[in-house]
């Protein structure tokens, strides 16, 4: 499977970094099958860092190997999906045992109504059915060395 990680840096050999921001499924490399949401991607990162340019880094992914792994997938946004991304966006995540985790994102189209239910202003059913017309895209977060074992380097893009 092709996977696409977005930065204003090319990254040749991922690592695991030790980050501040709190992101969907907590700390990892983070990657999309989808192309388009890599790009926006590397030029939101680009804008935030003020340096470097646009690019995509492909990867493949052997999927087939993922079985001897802890994986955690979420098919759709439901009630245990954004339960799961509230915890990691508080920083209150309890469980984070996972190799990887697997689901949609919770983009800039979707973090107002995220924003609203992590302040309680929105309701779990509220959220949803705010989130439910929205073609959410796909996030792989992988999450430990194990895991990054599964990729390998393909391609970059330059923007």
């Amino acid at each position: 499977m092709i996977l696409y990680h977005g930065s204003n840096v090319e990254v040749k050999e991922p690592r695991l970094l030790k980050s501040d921001r709190m992101l969907d499924f907590g700390t990892g490399f983070y990657l999309t099958s989808s192309f388009e949401q890599a790009d926006r991607w590397a030029y939101r990162t680009t804008l935030r860092r003020r340096t470097g340019a646009p690019v995509i880094t492909v990867f493949n992914f052997d999927e087939t190997q993922q079985n001897k792994l802890k994986v955690l997938t979420f098919e759709a946004a439901n009630k245990k999906w954004l339960n799961f991304i509230a915890k990691n966006r508080e920083g209150t995540a309890i469980n984070d045992n996972w190799d990887i985790v697997i689901g949609p994102v919770a983009d800039d189209k979707t973090m107002p109504v995220i924003r609203l239910f992590l302040a309680k202003v929105y309701t779990t059913s509220e959220t949803l059915r705010r989130l439910l017309p929205q073609n959410l895209n796909d996030q792989y977060a992988f999450k430990t060395e194990k895991s990054l074992q599964l990729l390998s380097f393909s391609e970059v893009i330059r923007k």
